[in-house]
């Protein structure tokens, strides 16, 4: 039960995003050094993060691709510690068992003890994912330094079922400009926020069109792409005629659906309101029946797509690509997460299996 040792070792280095995760990133490099790897670190750009590109085999083979970071625990009502794995029955208890350290471990446990027949295999360690994919962009040099792959797995949370679609996220920042004033004379001011508002709207508008004729797949439990509103604030006082505004927002996108034709569109007649984005990720479209990916299809457990986003996206435009990896995401991001022992095992041998 070697993955449970490694994923007890995981588990205790607490690399929530906001955080440094360079212990762990230090922990990871000497560990696949050992186990005969190649590895390439690479900075962040602020210096206080790391992710990792190991090698074994060299080109031809299976890339291993992850992300260490995981969610805070503030405001979360934990029975355990969530920096120390708990075993009871079958469970292990801890941040980040199943979100996404528990397929760490199982792709460090087959570092550690590679079939010998086994093909090149890669594994990816990357940074700040939980905040929109933000440090595989900058890894993906290193990744194509590699040279050509045969196949990728991401090994976000599906119980082991071959994931072939998510969609992609684009998140925007909207700052809506009024004039400021008192609010007796309020209708000889604009209102910045009357101009978000009609952002919103306009917002739910669209949503109203993609859900009754937009591009629909019914492989997601939303067919279609989604707009969202997450946060509106402004204004300082009530006597004051507010003179700016501010609305972030996101759109959820399918492949077929361009989001700056989404953005065009809503909008399309409003004024006063500078829309600048502030981070995106690509979805994921494979082919279920593409060659490449037969393998992995029979030993995985079933066939889905999943609502979440994944560093997937980036990977595909070089190679076949797939989410699949142990634990429910129904777990992740949660109080008292956790992730049964079995999946750990069968993630494994599906890893052996498969390089």
């Amino acid at each position: 039960m070697r993955v449970l040792d490694l994923l007890d070792r995981l588990i205790a280095f607490p690399t929530v995003s906001k955080d440094s995760n360079l212990a762990l990133i230090d922990w990871a490099q000497t560990h696949l050094v050992a186990c005969g790897f190649d590895v390439t670190r690479v900075p962040s750009p602020c210096g206080h993060k790391a992710g990792l590109v190991a090698n074994r085999g060299g080109s031809g083979g299976t890339i291993l691709s992850a992300h260490v970071d995981v969610v805070p625990t503030q405001g979360q009502p934990w029975t355990r510690d969530p920096f120390a794995m708990t075993r009871e029955g079958t469970r292990l208890y801890g941040r980040g068992t199943t979100d996404m350290k528990g397929f760490v471990a199982c792709a460090l446990t087959l570092a550690e003890d590679m079939p010998a027949d086994a093909g090149p295999v890669s594994i990816v360690l990357s940074w700040d994912e939980e905040l929109g994919c933000i440090g595989i962009p900058h890894m993906m040099d290193a990744v194509r330094a590699l040279g050509p792959q045969k196949l990728c797995v991401v090994g976000e949370p599906t119980s082991l079922r071959m994931a072939t679609g998510h969609k992609g996220k684009i998140a925007w920042r909207g700052v809506c400009s009024g004039q400021a004033g008192h609010s007796a004379m309020a209708p000889m001011f604009r209102n910045a926020l009357h101009g978000a508002c009609d952002l919103v709207s306009a917002l739910r508008r669209e949503q109203a069109a993609l859900i009754a004729d937009g591009a629909q797949d019914n492989g997601y439990d939303v067919p279609c792409s989604t707009l969202h509103v997450g946060v509106l604030r402004g204004g300082t006082a009530l006597n004051i005629v507010p003179d700016s505004a501010e609305v972030l927002f996101e759109a959820r996108h399918l492949a077929v659906d361009d989001p700056a034709d989404l953005l065009a569109r809503v909008m399309d007649g409003l004024t006063g309101i500078e829309v600048s984005r502030t981070f995106a990720y690509p979805g994921l479209d494979a082919d279920p029946d593409a060659p490449a990916l037969s393998r992995i299809r029979a030993l995985s457990r079933g066939l889905i797509k999943v609502s979440y986003g994944t560093e997937a996206g980036f990977f595909a435009p070089m190679l076949p690509t797939v989410v699949c990896g142990p634990g429910d995401m129904a777990q992740g991001h949660q109080p008292d997460e956790f992730i049964d022992i079995e999946q750990l095992t069968r993630c494994v041998d599906m890893l052996r299996a498969l390089v």
